[in-house]
């Protein structure tokens, strides 16, 4: 799988989430449809939709232009880094412990002195870690130049929220460390991957539907911790400030975790679409930065003529 492409995808196709009617979710493969290509909210709500379903293929069909749609189908699968005999044994001592029959109970057995050493040890260190923390993301944040002001507060007041949340969640409870070993066991077992092999050589629409299983169980996971990603969805509302055909400003307000943040977007309509102006941008420094290199390539030799002969 080329990686780099996939990650710009995901990362535009997320974009309608962090700038913060479930559907069925299209047959993979099927094209997605936008509500409305003339409506910068309603294309950005439906990659909302979209995200919350855990339609990974939809998502990154409505957040990216078809061309680069498809070098990512085409690019699927290769680029890989060969697979080593260290890896595949990882592999399968992770995915062996995982679907073994009773591997919730035994899990659990084996990561409970762990889980009594760290509350014993660091529990009562956590709020301090958790402010240096935040305290580090909000000055990185402060000194960012290519941020608004604007943007700089929506910012902080979410790393605030998280902070909060990590500082005021146990996350080694035991009962909680039963639910959440549970999920991961079931979504294992759901995969139904034999070997590193096999996952390697998954298809395009294959590795979307893998990925749909694992997002379910992240959020299942965090929704344990009282972090519902489905709600923070929900939540998300868009409104037009300007729309000139090309180019569109929204306004998106959504709560993270009961805090209320409000914050803007910019889209640009691209051959009667729209798409997220961060995406887009990305994608065209990329193609800049892949052109580069072959622009200053030396001549093949093979390709100078020869001196004409005496």
């Amino acid at each position: 799988m080329s990686k780099s492409p996939l990650r710009v995808a995901l990362l535009g196709a997320l974009l309608a989430f962090t700038i913060g009617c479930q559907q069925q979710s299209p047959e993979a493969g099927a094209p997605a449809v936008q509500a409305n290509a003339n409506t910068p909210d309603a294309v950005l709500m439906a990659s909302v939709k979209l995200l919350k379903a855990g339609d990974f293929n939809g998502l990154i069909q409505n957040a990216l232009p078809p061309a680069e749609v498809a070098k990512i189908k085409a690019d699927w699968g290769k680029d890989q880094e060969p697979i080593t005999e260290e890896d595949r044994a990882k592999f399968n001592e992770t995915i062996g412990k995982l679907t073994a029959p009773g591997a919730e109970e035994a899990i659990y057995a084996e990561i409970e002195p762990q889980l009594k050493q760290f509350d014993a040890t660091y529990q009562q260190q956590v709020p301090m870690y958790v402010a240096m923390g935040t305290g580090w993301l909000q000055s990185t944040i402060q000194q960012n130049k290519d941020m608004s002001e604007e943007s700089k507060q929506q910012a902080l007041a979410a790393v605030d929220a998280l902070g909060k949340w990590v500082g005021s969640t146990r996350f080694t409870d035991p009962d909680k460390v039963k639910q959440v070993i549970a999920i991961t066991v079931k979504a294992a077992r759901d995969l139904n991957l034999k070997s590193l092999d096999e996952a390697r050589a998954l298809s395009y629409d294959d590795g979307m539907k893998k990925g749909q299983v694992v997002f379910a169980a992240v959020k299942q996971a965090l929704k344990v911790y009282g972090f519902s990603l489905d709600d923070t969805l929900d939540s998300i509302k868009s409104e037009v400030v300007s729309n000139d055909g090309k180019a569109a400003k929204l306004k998106v307000s959504y709560t993270l975790l009961g805090t209320p943040l409000t914050g803007e977007t910019e889209m640009v309509n691209v051959d009667g679409r729209w798409y997220g102006k961060d995406t887009i941008d990305k994608l065209k420094d990329k193609a800049v930065a892949e052109a580069a290199p072959a622009a200053s390539a030396p001549a093949d030799d093979s390709a100078v003529s020869a001196p004409a002969k005496d």
